[in-house]
């Protein structure tokens, strides 16, 4: 349910309160807003009459926001900023379905950009937008009909559909397959959201290994960077590694893939209908 007019302001009101917030004073919001100084000064009188709060206080010559105008203005930036991606979301759509996803970032680009080039081609009437989440989130409170998630089935709330497994390789900017044994005298590159990649790996090849060290990336496109930049071995997707063995910018370190725990899912609300553009991608993925 909407909130009664009272409690909604006009758009006008709120982009100069932000803008006197942003630039420090009502002369610079003007300007920012191609607006006179005296418009921008009647946009927040209204607002605080609105309101029934005190947001600005007379500096001098100038205007300077109250504690309450500060902490108002940066929740109302949120607002307009997420009111302005609606609207350009809903302009490159036109009159196409929208269908909103958010991604892993590396298996965003190489394993599902891929497939959504000929999901395109068979659906030209829908839309598809890509946001990065590297986290579990709470896809109720958000504006995504589906996301992408590694591990297990442990996102709560959700449905899964899997899309495909996990298989790894080490690889580095020059060398040739190594024995298991070989790679721990090597500088080893690690993931923050992969924690004990390594020692998983070593150990599926029958190799103890623990308490590895090395430089920690929150991406795996960052860990392939420095992987190619010759700072050390990285242990890397299929989907990643094969774009980087056949860019030449990597070697692989192992002579084949090895499957470990997890897997990529593509997730969506249980308490929300399938939206007919997720039903439809959900079909061409399984196919």
């Amino acid at each position: 349910m909407i909130a009664p007019r009272r409690f909604l302001p006009s758009i006008s009101s709120l982009l100069a309160l932000e803008a006197v917030e942003r630039l420090g004073s009502a002369t610079a919001a003007a300007e920012d807003l191609s607006l006179t100084h005296s418009a921008v000064s009647r946009q927040l009188k209204a607002l605080e009459d609105q309101i029934g709060v005190t947001l600005f206080h007379r500096a001098g010559k100038g205007l300077a926001l109250t504690p309450a105008g500060a902490d108002y203005a940066a929740s109302i930036r949120d607002y307009l900023q997420d009111l302005a991606r609606a609207s350009l979301k809903i302009r490159a759509a036109g009159a196409r379905q929208s269908l909103n996803l958010a991604v892993l970032p590396a298996f965003g680009s190489h394993w599902l950009l891929p497939r959504l080039k000929d999901f395109a081609a068979a659906h030209p009437e829908i839309t598809v937008n890509l946001s990065t989440r590297l986290q579990p989130f709470d896809l109720l409170r958000e504006p995504f009909d589906a996301a992408i998630h590694f591990g297990g089935r442990d996102w709560q709330g959700v449905d899964y559909q899997e899309l495909t497994r996990e298989e790894m390789i080490p690889a580095a900017s020059q060398g040739a397959p190594l024995a298991p044994e070989a790679l721990l005298t090597l500088p080893l590159l690690h993931l923050e959201s992969r924690p004990g990649a390594w020692e998983d790996w070593f150990a599926r090849h029958g190799v103890q290994a623990s308490h590895l060290r090395g430089m920690l990336f929150d991406q795996f496109s960052h860990m392939a960077e420095a992987a190619a930049l010759g700072l050390g071995v990285a242990l890397l997707p299929r989907f990643l590694a094969e774009a980087e063995f056949a860019r030449g910018r990597l070697q692989p370190l192992a002579d084949h893939y090895t499957p470990v725990e997890g897997a990529y899912w593509l997730v969506w609300p249980q308490l929300r209908p399938v939206s007919p553009p997720l039903s439809r991608l959900m079909g061409f993925l399984a196919g």
